[in-house]
C-alpha cells in the first residue's frame, strides 16, 4: 500500500469515528422527550423547542464554522466544537429550568454539532482525498453518522433505562470529548489554501455573492430545507409517536436502528452514483420516492411490520441526499470555499430542521396528533422532487472557462 493510500485509508477512518460520534449523539436526544418532560412536568413542547432550537442553532453556526474551517483550518475547528458538543451535554444533565435546557440543549449543543459534523468534515474530506475517490469518500462519510445512529441510539436508550437521564447524559459528554483526538489526522488540511489560482481566484465574499446570485443554488437550498424538515421531525418525535400507538419503547429503538443501518447503504451507493450520475436527479428520486414511503405509511393500518417497513425504506433514503448535495455544491462552485457555501446550504436544510421539529411538539400539543406534520412532510416532499428537474449543475461559467484554458 502507498503512503497516499495510507494517508487516504486513516483519513477516512478517524473522519468516520469523529462523524459516528458526532451524529450518533445528536441523534439519541430524540429519546429524553418523554423522561425530560415527565421530570419537570412540562408539555412535550418545552424540550422539543430545546431541539428545534438545537438544530437552528446548528444552522446557524454551520456557515460560521464552516467559513472558520476554511481560514483557520479544520483541526482547529473540531477542537472547539468538541469541548462545545460536550459542555452542552454536561449543561445539560444539571439543567434546572427550560432557561437551561434551551441554552444548553438548544444554543450549546446545537453549536458543538456544527463545529464537528457534516459542513466541516465533509469540505475537508473532498480537499484531501483524489479527485477519483471523493464521491466516494464523502458517500462513505455520510454513511459513518447512519452507522453512528445505528451505534449510539441503543446504547443511549440502554443507559437511560438503567441509570437515568441525567447520568446518560455526562456519559455522552465524554464521547463528545473523544472526538478531540479524533481530529487529529485534520491538522493536514489547510482549508481554502487548495487548487489552483485560476479556478480559485476569490475573496469568500466574492464567492458567497456568486452563489448566492445562482438561481440553481436557491432550488439546491430549498431541497435541503425540506430534508431537515422530514429528518428532524422523525427523528425526535418518531419515539413518542410510536409509543401513543401503544408501542413499547424496544421498537422506537429499533425502528431509529433500521434507518441508522440501512442508510449505511443508501449513503455509500448513493455517494458512488453521484460520481457517476446526475446528482440532481438523483435528488429528485430521493424525495419522490420519502413523499411516497410517508404516504403509504400514513394511509396503511400502522403495525410492527409497517412500522419496520417504513424504517428500511426511510433508511435506504435518510441521508442518501448529503453526498450529492455536497458534491453538487463542489461541483458547482469549486472547492476552495466548499465549507461556507455548504454551510449556507445547510443553514437552511436546519431552518426546516427546526420547523419539524417545533411544529411536531406544538401540533401535538394541539390537536393530540401528529399527523398534519407526517402529511406535511410528504407533500413537500413532492414539491421538491420536482423543482430538482430545474437545477442546472454544470459547473459556473467561473469554472468552465478556467477549465477550458488550462
Amino acid at each position: 500500500m502507498s503512503n497516499t493510500q495510507k494517508l487516504f485509508s486513516s483519513l477516512m477512518v478517524f473522519a468516520c469515528l469523529l462523524l459516528v460520534l458526532n451524529f450518533g449523539l445528536r441523534s439519541s436526544m430524540g429519546f429524553f422527550l418523554t423522561p425530560i418532560s415527565e421530570e419537570f412536568g412540562y408539555g412535550r413542547e418545552v424540550f422539543a423547542f430545546s431541539l428545534a432550537l438545537q438544530n437552528l442553532c446548528w444552522g446557524l453556526f454551520q456557515p460560521v464554522a464552516g467559513a472558520f474551517a476554511d481560514k483557520y483550518g479544520t483541526f482547529k475547528t473540531l477542537v472547539i466544537g468538541a469541548i462545545i458538543y460536550a459542555a452542552g451535554l454536561y449543561f445539560t444533565s444539571i439543567a434546572e429550568s427550560a432557561f437551561g435546557l434551551h441554552t444548553a440543549a438548544g444554543l450549546l449543543i446545537g453549536m458543538g454539532i456544527a463545529g464537528t459534523g457534516f459542513g466541516v468534515v465533509l469540505p475537508a474530506i473532498a480537499r484531501m482525498v483524489p479527485p477519483e475517490k471523493r464521491a466516494l469518500a464523502l458517500g462513505v462519510g455520510t454513511a459513518a453518522g447512519s452507522a453512528g445512529q445505528f451505534l449510539v441510539i441503543p446504547a443511549a436508550q440502554g443507559l437511560i433505562t438503567t441509570y437515568g437521564w441525567q447520568l446518560t447524559m455526562l456519559i455522552l459528554a465524554f464521547g463528545a470529548l473523544a472526538m478531540v483526538a479524533l481530529a487529529i489526522p485534520f491538522g493536514k488540511d489547510k482549508g481554502a489554501q487548495v487548487g489552483t489560482p485560476e479556478i480559485n481566484d476569490l475573496t469568500m465574499k466574492e464567492a458567497v455573492k456568486e452563489a448566492t446570485g445562482n438561481i440553481h443554488y436557491w432550488l439546491l437550498i430549498a431541497g435541503f430545507f425540506v430534508c431537515g424538515f422530514q429528518l428532524a421531525f422523525i427523528t425526535v418525535h418518531m419515539p413518542s409517536y410510536l409509543h401513543d400507538k401503544g408501542f413499547d419503547s424496544q421498537v422506537a429503538v429499533i425502528c431509529l436502528s433500521l434507518i441508522g443501518f440501512f442508510n449505511i447503504i443508501g449513503c455509500v451507493l448513493f455517494g458512488k452514483w453521484s460520481g457517476t450520475h446526475s446528482k440532481k436527479n438523483l435528488l429528485g428520486i430521493i424525495y419522490f420516492f420519502r413523499a411516497v414511503a410517508i404516504a403509504a405509511f400514513m394511509v396503511y393500518p400502522i403495525s410492527l411490520t409497517s412500522v419496520y417497513l417504513f424504517a428500511i425504506v426511510t433508511g435506504f433514503l435518510w441521508l442518501a441526499t448529503v453526498p450529492a448535495t455536497s458534491g453538487l455544491v463542489a461541483q458547482m462552485f469549486g472547492l476552495k470555499y466548499m465549507g461556507t457555501l455548504y454551510g449556507i446550504v445547510f443553514l437552511n436544510h436546519q431552518l426546516g430542521s427546526f420547523l419539524g421539529v417545533w411544529l411536531g411538539g406544538y401540533l401535538y400539543d394541539e390537536t393530540g396528533s401528529y399527523d398534519i406534520v407526517w402529511w406535511s412532510a410528504a407533500v413537500i416532499a413532492l414539491v421538491t422532487a420536482i423543482i430538482h428537474i430545474f437545477i442546472d449543475e454544470r459547473p459556473v461559467l467561473r469554472i468552465r472557462q478556467a477549465l477550458a484554458a488550462s
